[in-house]
């Protein structure tokens, strides 16, 4: 007998606020198998008060973040979802006023937000479909690029090697004097080279929204990864377009179109020094490993 669940997701990034909403559908003898229904994305930038402000989120985007809420509530209850959850991530980490905005909207919205670390958030997500890729004799390390932090996994003949959360997501990249860049970039590439150092057949697997965009644009077909070459020259083509054609010419969101280049150069670096020659993009997120979670009973 077919059975439909319906959950939904809540990720409060540092970039933006997303609802996913999935169907499951369960049937006897089966994988159940996980559909998504309706994903809302609103551009709230709240790495802009943490990182670049005075390190708290703004009244103006509290009160976005309150209607953002109620406007999700309301979507669930029509979508018929039975349960849901809602992670923040790395801004909501490091404001001061955090758990204060917290209260704030569970006090409004009847909405509960839980602030999870770096780790937890590696965590959900690897309970997405990462574990088919991973599979067999191949090594990969897994980067998944957001607007405070990028998190990063190495995983050879299926296990993980090691992992680590870097405070250095594209939001915090584009305000950052060049000096705090340069020394972020060099601990990353001391932490890759160690932990990829004699690993044969090494590939990228990558996630976040701008690496979404990024594979959607190299009209690669599902599955199919995309190389060093395409990526660098991808690159090369943004960095040379102003802020303006991108969104015009690209039909970039405004607030895709300035994080895409730091993004990009975080995918393309960690390539470099991995010695990977190509990137898998399966569109895997904290909101699909959220709804994951929440069916399995894993929150």
């Amino acid at each position: 007998m077919l059975k439909i669940k319906k959950f939904g997701a809540i990720d409060i990034g540092s970039n933006a606020i997303r609802l996913l909403i999935s169907n499951v559908i369960v049937s006897e003898d089966k994988e159940p198998q996980f559909k998504k229904s309706s994903l809302v994305r609103v551009p709230i930038r709240l790495g802009g008060d943490v990182f670049v402000g005075k390190g708290t989120i703004s009244e103006q985007n509290i009160s976005r973040m309150i209607q953002a809420m109620k406007a999700f509530k309301l979507l669930m209850n029509v979508h018929g979802v039975e349960r849901h959850k809602a992670c923040a991530t790395s801004a909501m980490r490091e404001a001061k006023n955090g758990k204060k905005v917290v209260e704030k909207i569970l006090e409004k919205t009847d909405i509960k937000i839980d602030i999870i670390s770096g780790k937890e958030e590696a965590a959900i997500i690897s309970s997405t479909d990462l574990n088919k890729l991973i599979e067999g004799d191949t090594s990969y390390l897994y980067v998944d690029v957001g607007g405070g932090s990028t998190e990063l996994t190495v995983f050879s003949e299926g296990k993980i090697i090691n992992s680590k959360s870097f405070k250095m997501g594209t939001v915090r990249l584009l305000n950052n004097k060049k000096s705090v860049n340069k020394e972020i970039f060099s601990n990353l590439e001391k932490w890759i080279k160690k932990n990829t150092k004699g690993l044969k057949k090494i590939s990228l697997i990558g996630s976040g929204g701008n690496i979404n965009r990024l594979f959607k644009m190299s009209g690669r077909a599902e599955g199919k990864p995309i190389s060093y070459i395409y990526l660098n020259a991808q690159y090369q083509f943004l960095k040379q377009m102003s802020f303006d054609e991108r969104v015009s010419e690209l039909s970039l969101n405004s607030d895709r179109a300035d994080v895409i280049i730091p993004a990009t150069k975080i995918y393309l670096s960690a390539m470099k020094w991995s010695g990977a020659r190509k990137i898998y993009v399966p569109k895997i997120g904290l909101s699909d490993g959220i709804i994951k979670s929440l069916f399995h009973n894993k929150l």
